[in-house]
């Protein structure tokens, strides 16, 4: 098996979802504090975050998941000034993935639409990522 076969598009993409899931739920529970602090009638705005949130914790265990069935751990991560770097093994290679800020914050957005439940059909040429997962 060649190196380029060791880790393939779909291990790689999972370590990105990985990384970015994490981020969003921590979003999506920021934007919960503010909210319920700062209107009104928080309760609808806060249910439809919550069920947000529940739906990217299910993407979440569906990419433990994958992560335990194909051997991949992300085992070292940590902010750079251009973004996050994180350092894994899939199935004994070692390899490492830098996602910039700016990826960061688009793809995020893009992620927060979907778990939301809005229509993300305009933005999938983007996301390009092919790998759906219920929830």
């Amino acid at each position: 098996m060649s190196y380029l076969e060791a880790i393939s598009d779909d291990d790689r993409l999972y370590v990105k979802r990985y990384i970015l899931l994490p981020l969003i739920i921590a979003a999506f529970e920021r934007d919960c504090r503010y909210i319920e602090q700062n209107l009104k009638s928080p309760e609808p705005y806060v249910d439809t975050i919550k069920l947000a949130i529940n739906n990217a914790q299910a993407e979440f265990r569906d990419i433990k998941k994958y992560f335990w069935l194909k051997g991949l751990k992300v085992y070292e991560q940590h902010n750079t000034k251009y973004g996050i770097l994180a350092k894994f093994k899939c199935r004994g290679y070692q390899s490492e993935m830098e996602l910039l800020w700016e990826f960061i914050a688009a793809e995020a957005t893009i992620y927060m639409r979907k778990y939301l439940g809005l229509d993300i059909s305009s933005y999938e040429k983007e996301l390009g990522d092919g790998i759906t997962m219920g929830y």
